[in-house]
């Protein structure tokens, strides 16, 4: 496993321009696979279109979803060069890489957040204090209208 505690975060167009001269290099077609969330997949997909449009389309970057755990899997197994994932690695993940000797970097890239946004014409909701929003998406709320009236 790589992992650096000063790794600088230096972004998915710096990965793929190191796979594919790793690809060059062996004389192979680069072609990079990428899979994983669902929640980054956007992101990927962005970058993946510009740097092949940038190398003119001399290298070919496939990107799917298979959700974060199944990206790490088909990592650890070999079939993927990166996996898009919107959490840490989990140590069974590690465990499983390393018994197929699999190393990897994690690399942050962004950060997921929450907007809440009021429509205009609402006519209930004054205010929200974060306890409130909290109950609203734990899992006991799930399923149920949580209205409460002063």
């Amino acid at each position: 496993m790589l992992k650096s505690p000063n790794l600088k975060i230096f972004g998915v167009t710096a990965v793929l321009s190191l796979l594919m001269s790793a690809a060059n290099s062996a004389g192979a077609v680069p072609i990079i696979k990428i899979d994983g969330s669902s929640t980054v997949y956007p992101v990927t997909e962005a970058v993946a279109e510009e740097f092949q449009k940038s190398k003119k389309d001399a290298v070919k970057v496939t990107v799917s979803i298979s959700g974060t755990s199944g990206g790490f899997k088909k990592l650890c197994r070999g079939e993927i060069d990166i996996a898009n994932a919107s959490r840490p690695i989990l140590n069974e993940e590690m465990k499983e890489c390393n018994k197929h000797g699999i190393q990897f970097i994690e690399l942050p890239v962004a950060y997921d957040a929450l907007t809440v946004v009021v429509n205009p014409q609402n006519n209930w909701a004054n205010s929200m204090t974060v306890a409130e929003l909290k109950k609203m998406w734990e899992p006991l709320a799930q399923g149920k209208l949580l209205i409460e009236s002063d």
